[in-house]
């Protein structure tokens, strides 16, 4: 598992969604050209965290280069 202590080290995830969620999920990519699923991956995860108790700078940070593209 990553230190916390070094937010760049990444990890593969591999999980099941509902299909809804996976055609939603690609509706957006497919308008959005500047979007990845990775990103909105990350933005959705960091989010969660942030407003379920996890008030790290570096899930906050995480969540902001999301949102505006920021090299991650």
């Amino acid at each position: 598992m990553p230190s916390a202590t070094n937010p760049t080290t990444t990890v593969s995830l591999m999980i099941e969604i509902p299909e809804a969620l996976h055609v939603s999920i690609q509706d957006y990519l497919n308008t959005h050209e500047l979007w990845s699923q990775e990103r909105v991956m990350q933005a959705a995860l960091s989010l969660f965290l942030m407003q379920n108790g996890a008030p790290q700078p570096h899930v906050n940070r995480l969540y902001l280069d999301s949102l505006f593209g920021c090299a991650v």
